[in-house]
């Protein structure tokens, strides 16, 4: 991101699949040119992340237990919007809009809804603050998949004018975005990104995530097993596709533990579970050099971003997969791998105001370019 940016002062909020907390940020710009002037983070309050958790699959009560989710959602929101504007010194009114993507608790395209659960107006509130939200809900209406929604703002921001790159974001999914010159961006949701192996350690180890891969990277890869987890019908589909915890979940997990002897239950720090790491870690590294070496052998270039970015291991493995791509970080491009989806929905918001399409629908296949959000004024 460029120096001496002009332009108006966005705010964008993104809580992703991987349920650790909230990340925000606080951009100038317009356009294609954007400057990174904060960043922030707030992990969630354990009952907030276990409600959020419970609430991407059925249970009682969801309609009460989902409205108080998004009051304690919005809650971690205003804290980091604060922390935001007094890092920065700049006053609530500087902010032109604020973009907040909400938490995805459902996603299903096939049947033509998505679910974010949020608060913007309650948010606008808090901050004194325009907000715009529900970005995914109107490219299902036009028939899309509603995601991936960053592969135009990625091609402003790590596009190249003499060679195409793969931008690959692991959150709790993983999604590629394939950026050529002088064409419009593709992308897609990959397959699991860092939920599935999130799941297996807290489970094994008590810890939230294998930090840096370490665990993980002491067991061993079963090639059998990976065979059976490639199986799964999702990494066929052509694209346009997107995904979510409604496939990749507790469930899938054990559908897929179940036919080697495992369960959900603890192991101990033993080989087996550590196998099992490996392994899942290996599932997310392959798909995604997959479908990158399917639908963009031509890419000299793979940035990673998200979380998964700062899993050694899984870095190492991707390297490994690509062999002949140079495979970096976001850090390198000006943008902290923590920050870029954040980003993106500042970006998404600046597209709101200025009436201009957020959406690629070679990427998610809608009928056509639609302007995303709706905007909750802060009166």
């Amino acid at each position: 991101m460029s120096a001496d940016t002009p332009g108006e002062l966005f705010i964008g909020l993104m809580s992703g699949t991987s349920l650790d907390g909230v990340d925000g940020v606080l951009v100038q710009g317009e356009g294609t040119r954007w400057l990174t002037l904060g960043h922030a983070h707030r992990p969630f309050p354990h009952a907030l992340r276990q409600d959020l958790l419970e609430l991407n699959t059925p249970g009682p009560d969801e309609l009460h237990r989902s409205a108080l989710a998004a009051q304690a959602l919005v809650a971690v929101y205003a804290e980091v919007v604060e922390a935001l504007l007094t890092s920065a010194r700049r006053p609530a009114a500087a902010v032109r809009a604020i973009g907040a993507h909400g938490q995805t608790v459902r996603h299903r395209p096939d049947l033509a809804y998505t679910w974010q659960i949020n608060h913007p107006a309650l948010l606008a509130e808090r901050t004194g603050i325009d907000v715009v939200a529900d970005f995914r809900s109107r490219d299902i209406a036009a028939g899309g998949q509603g995601a991936p929604l960053v592969p135009a703002f990625h091609q402003a921001i790590f596009g190249r004018p003499d060679h195409t790159v793969a931008v690959l974001n692991v959150g709790g999914m993983a999604n590629i975005s394939i950026l050529r010159p002088d064409a419009p961006p593709l992308g897609f949701d990959c397959g699991p990104g860092n939920a599935l192996l999130d799941m297996w350690c807290a489970w094994q180890t008590g810890h939230a995530f294998d930090a840096n891969g370490e665990w993980g990277a002491a067991g061993e890869v079963r090639e059998d097993w990976l065979a059976d987890a490639l199986a799964d019908p999702y990494f066929a589909l052509p694209p346009p596709k997107s995904t979510g915890r409604d496939l990749f979940n507790a469930d899938w997990l054990n559908r897929w533990l179940a036919p080697h002897g495992l369960t959900d239950g603890p192991l101990g720090d033993g080989d087996l579970a550590r196998d099992v790491q490996a392994t899942l870690c290996e599932l997310t590294a392959r798909s995604a050099a997959l479908a990158i070496r399917d639908h963009a052998p031509d890419a000299a270039e793979v940035v990673v971003c998200g979380g998964g970015a700062l899993n050694g291991d899984l870095m190492r493995r991707l390297s490994e997969q690509l062999s002949g791509v140079r495979v970096g970080r976001s850090d390198a491009h000006g943008l902290d791998v923590m920050q870029v989806e954040a980003a993106a929905f500042a970006w998404l918001a600046w597209c709101h105001v200025n009436r201009q399409a957020g959406n690629v629908p070679g990427v998610t296949g809608a009928r056509g370019a639609r302007v995303l959000g709706a905007l909750y004024p802060a009166g």
